[in-house]
């Protein structure tokens, strides 16, 4: 399953308002780090499938959600329970950093 993309306009529904836990990674086109971790994120959709929503917000065409979680370097992933931001990670960072995050997440 791939990362759904979100917009200011889906966030509220698809992130603050799931059930599951979820995964944003706030990318950009131009951003080198983020394409290293594109990949780990969709592999992060699949490996977490039906545990926790993982999602993609391209800071450049969403802005207003970007500033209000006061994102200043991307790549960040923001993962979110219950409606909150509980945990980020800013820059690239290998797959199991962010598994051992969402593990703590959702157990």
């Amino acid at each position: 399953m791939a990362a759904l993309e979100v917009t200011d306009d889906t966030f509220s529904n698809e992130v603050l308002n799931s059930e599951l836990p979820v995964l944003v990674d706030f990318w950009a086109e131009w951003c080198g780090p983020c394409k290293m971790v594109s990949p780990i994120v969709e592999e992060l959709s699949n490996d977490y499938n039906g545990k926790v929503k993982v999602t993609k917000l391209d800071v450049d065409s969403n802005p207003q959600t970007a500033t209000n979680y006061g994102i200043r370097g991307i790549p960040t992933l923001l993962m979110f329970k219950d409606g909150s931001a509980v945990d980020q990670i800013v820059g690239a960072v290998p797959k199991q950093d962010i598994a051992e995050r969402l593990d703590k997440i959702i157990s």
